[in-house]
């Protein structure tokens, strides 16, 4: 895969000069039915094997006008199967799209890609979730091929289908079971080990490949500014340059698999506590302070080779007031383009959360494409999407150059991921990628305060907060074979809180209090030892029950100021 955009762009440049004369009298057909197959005449010639954008760019010129509008959709579906759906994901997809499954959508709409969907309890964004499209590993690559059969029978069919998905490990993760389940970015943040980093988001990248996922929406480049729990512990923490070295490691793991790494959320989340599912966030700091705080994870991200780009619906008064980041020329063509020379693909935040439906789902697409967008995610109508663009090519109010320039880049990074076979499936979870996520947990536990290294006394009793009985009792396993005495009642209680909690769900006899998410709440809690694994996943507490056993000392540090406390009470 290359790793050279700046040269990337120059050619891209070039090629879409060429490209806006060649395509401008392309047949405009009808749209193609589900059972349809491309005519003869669309079947790209075979140009340089090795040079994504001469491919690129050689298979836009037989692009109709209606494969171009397609290639800039990824939008989502209703159902486990891309042939085969229930009832109700039948309905779902006909209010979405006017079709009954995944692959009659990708057809009808010539679509450039999908993203699978799902959610869990603690996830901030399942407010945009309608449906999930996860059961396990196998039904996902089950999925994932029928979809990639019914996109090779489009004209824009040699270039890989994109599958992509939000697994970003913690509060926001899709594939759940059957998978190695990496701590927070939080907990990498605290762990401070690029090189950990890049070696569990390349297992983790591994394994989406075997399930036929090829682009992944992560990692999160949002620097914690403010205290927030849309984006939490989703952040790499507070620091621009920890984060920045953080973001560039997982860029790289995940892109060494095979699987496009997507930095978000462009130009900055992290800078407002306001949920951009809900309302327009207003970020009010001034263009130096962005400089200072906001943009070094996304220029890490991006000069690690990142192939894509996530805008996010954020107002940035500093830059064009008003006005969505998703919808800013300014902000995209102008900062992340022109100042940040990104050469790769742009996508949206998703099209169906509150500020991009003040428009309709046509008008939407056509203001983000022209603002310096490639790619259009979760458009609440599939059909509005695709036709407002259409019609907003033909009537010149959405450029040709401008789509032509998108499709091209789409393209080009479709073919930076192409001729690489999928991992089997046999992979996942295995040894080498559980040992890569327990690496990191366990460089990322932090003491607040209590004695470093020192074991609990005693026999131990495992307490949470309401709805953490899993964690709870997946810490008690890990402690057991560590060879703690765990009693039901009556031990030095370890107290858990996690996604959510506050000062009402601390126990004020507890002798140790442990953060699994965001460590801020440990800020009223009582207990003479304050912990933080910033993760309630199974390698984060197996770390855990390794430091109160007293076999590992917790080396982290937090990675978010916490009021009275210091980073860790473990040393420099």
């Amino acid at each position: 895969m290359s790793t050279t955009p700046r040269r990337a762009l120059v050619a891209l440049a070039a090629l879409t000069a060429l490209l806006v004369s060649g395509c401008a009298n392309q047949p405009r057909g009808p749209r193609i039915a589900a059972a349809e197959s491309p005519p003869p005449s669309t079947v790209a010639p075979t140009p340089s094997a090795d040079d994504p954008a001469a491919r690129a760019a050689a298979l836009v010129r037989t692009l109709a006008d209606e494969d171009l509008v397609g290639q800039v959709l990824m939008p989502y579906a209703y159902g486990s199967s891309a042939t085969k759906v229930s009832p109700g994901s039948a309905a779902g997809n006909q209010a979405l799209a006017g079709v009954d499954t995944p692959a009659a959508m990708v057809a009808k709409y010539r679509l450039g890609g999908v993203i699978l969907v799902g959610f869990s309890a603690d996830d901030p964004t399942s407010g945009n979730q309608a449906t999930t499209n996860v059961d396990n590993p196998k039904q996902v690559r089950e999925l994932t091929t029928g979809l990639r059969a019914a996109a090779g029978q489009l004209p824009a069919g040699p270039a890989p289908f994109l599958i992509g998905t939000d697994q970003e490990f913690g509060v926001v993760t899709r594939i759940t079971d059957g998978v190695t389940l990496l701590p927070s970015p939080m907990a990498a943040g605290a762990a401070g080990k690029p090189a950990l980093t890049e070696a569990a988001w390349r297992a983790a990248g591994a394994e989406l490949a075997a399930m036929g996922i090829n682009m992944d929406f992560a990692p999160v480049a949002d620097v914690l500014a403010t205290r927030s729990t849309v984006i939490g512990s989703r952040s790499f923490g507070a620091d621009p340059q920890n984060a920045a070295d953080q973001v560039a490691g997982a860029v790289r793991g995940l892109q060494a698999a095979g699987v496009a790494a997507t930095v978000k959320h462009f130009p900055g989340h992290g800078l407002s506590a306001d949920d951009s599912h809900k309302d327009l966030p207003v970020i009010t700091q001034s263009r130096a302070e962005l400089d200072r705080t906001a943009f070094p994870p996304f220029r890490a991200g991006i000069d690690a080779g990142a192939l894509a780009v996530m805008s996010a619906h954020l107002d940035v008064q500093a830059v064009d007031p008003g006005t969505p980041a998703t919808f800013s020329r300014k902000l995209l063509t102008d900062v992340l383009r022109g100042q940040f020379h990104f050469p790769g693909v742009v996508v949206t935040d998703g099209m169906n959360m509150a500020p991009a439906k003040r428009w309709s789902p046509g008008e939407a697409a056509v203001r983000a494409l022209n603002a310096g967008n490639d790619l259009i995610l979760m458009t609440p109508n599939v059909g509005q999407a695709y036709d407002g663009l259409l019609a907003a090519l033909r009537d010149g109010s959405l450029p040709r150059a401008r789509l032509v320039e998108a499709v091209t880049r789409v393209l080009t990074m479709k073919f930076k991921l192409a001729d690489r076979p999928a991992p089997d499936l046999s992979t996942l979870a295995g040894a080498e990628h559980r040992k890569a996520a327990t690496d990191l947990a366990a460089a990322a536990v932090t003491l607040l305060r209590g004695r470093c290294g020192a074991p609990v006394a005693g026999p131990v009793t495992v307490t949470s907060s309401a709805g953490r009985d899993r964690s709870r009792a997946a810490l008690t396993q890990a402690l057991t074979a560590a060879g703690v005495r765990v009693l039901p009642r009556g031990g030095t209680v370890v107290h858990l809180v996690g996604y959510g909690d506050s000062a009402d769900d601390l126990r004020a006899d507890a002798a140790v209090t442990v953060a699994m998410d965001t460590p801020y709440v440990l800020a009223d809690a009582k207990s003479p030892t304050l912990l933080a694994t910033y993760s309630s996943s199974r390698a984060s507490l197996t770390a855990l029950a390794g430091v109160l056993a007293g076999k590992a000392r917790p080396t982290g540090r937090s990675p978010v100021p916490v009021t009275g406390l210091p980073a860790t009470a473990c040393g420099s």
